[in-house]
């Protein structure tokens, strides 16, 4: 068996952010997202992924991930020239799937669900495609299935009157013959193959179509907040402490806080879970529950909590205290002493501030 992990989208919701980065890098407890879906394929015993990517982001996928070794995998990179469907997707990765059966991952998809026992059914039954679901308080931002019994009677894409509360996660498992569905459906009305027609070709031609439903937690971070809802996610299962910098007598640790090598934290209280990278500088800040702080930052009189900083940023002297924010690489956010007193910015496309 074979996995393709989806990560062509351009991340539209999580500009400006994705104007530099991919969304499925973007980290969240200073991991990027796609780590944890890689860690989670990983689990269930395949090791052959394709990746599949666009052409501008692709580069940036194979310089940071390789050939999959670093992570025990063989990655391939499958190039989805225009967005057209994550039918379309599966269908230019044809060639590296061959006959395999294989696991289909949305890549910007956390799920702190283990998916081997979903991989060993699938195995093990007489099965044509399974998919992941789980139950949403509004089924019509996504898509939604039907199920009589454990099988998928009906699928059907963020409709306006849901038929149940079953939401199509976004991970699936498929035989070739999904191929067959592929050819035999036309665009949405969004000029895509959306894989729910292909699906709901397989369940009208008689194929064995099977649901699985989960109740732990999953998130599709797509949107800022759901990035932070992913980093507390996270972090609240940090068990224990790491302090590999040094922090002087006049700071105080609390709770699960993670500090990295060659970080240096003076007169401040950190106050978990937190996790800090490494050669970072935190000096008379308040640093508080659910943050996440990248390698190379620096924070001086500050207070944060409840966000994630990226690499070589610069906050200093923010007198009121930054609460559910997301800055990204070598982002600089300081107090000018100077008078007359002013805001002075420079904010890019679709930028959010909120001011006091």
């Amino acid at each position: 068996m074979k996995a393709i992990v989806l990560c062509a989208g351009k991340g539209t919701r999580l500009r400006p952010l994705t104007h530099t980065t991919a969304k499925h890098l973007i980290p969240v407890a200073n991991k990027p997202v796609l780590y944890y879906s890689l860690e989670t394929i990983k689990k269930t015993g395949i090791h052959d992924v394709g990746l599949v990517v666009n052409p501008q982001n692709g580069p940036v996928f194979k310089e940071i991930l390789g050939d999959g070794s670093e992570f025990g995998l063989n990655i391939q990179y499958i190039v989805q020239e225009q967005p057209k469907g994550l039918a379309h997707a599966v269908w230019v990765s044809k060639d590296f799937l061959g006959d395999d059966d294989f696991l289909m991952y949305l890549g910007d998809n956390m799920i702190t669900e283990d998916l081997t026992p979903f991989v060993e059914e699938f195995k093990k039954e007489s099965l044509d495609a399974s998919i992941l679901l789980t139950p949403v308080e509004d089924p019509r931002r996504f898509g939604v299935a039907v199920l009589e019994g454990s099988r998928i009677v009906k699928v059907v894409e963020k409709p306006k009157e849901p038929p149940s509360n079953l939401a199509i996660v976004g991970v699936y498992l498929f035989r070739n013959v999904i191929f067959e569905g592929i050819k035999n459906i036309k665009p949405s009305w969004r000029g895509e193959l959306e894989i729910t027609d292909a699906i709901g070709w397989l369940i009208e031609n008689g194929y064995n179509v099977k649901g699985h439903v989960i109740y732990g937690w999953w998130k599709d971070t797509g949107k800022p907040e759901d990035l932070l809802e992913a980093n507390r996610k996270i972090l609240e299962a940090m068990k224990g402490s790491e302090i590999l910098g040094k922090v002087d007598e006049a700071s105080e640790i609390q709770g699960s806080v993670h500090i990295g090598e060659g970080t240096v934290i003076v007169n401040s209280m950190i106050r978990g879970p937190v996790v800090i990278g490494n050669n970072a500088v935190i000096r008379n800040s308040y640093i508080g529950p659910y943050t996440s702080v990248g390698d190379g930052v620096t924070i001086e009189s500050c207070e944060v909590e409840n966000s994630i900083i990226m690499e070589e940023s610069v906050l200093m002297d923010v007198k009121t205290r930054i609460d559910s924010s997301i800055f990204g690489k070598k982002v600089k956010l300081v107090r000018s002493e100077r008078k007359p007193r002013t805001i002075k910015l420079v904010v890019g496309d679709f930028s959010s501030l909120e001011l006091l």
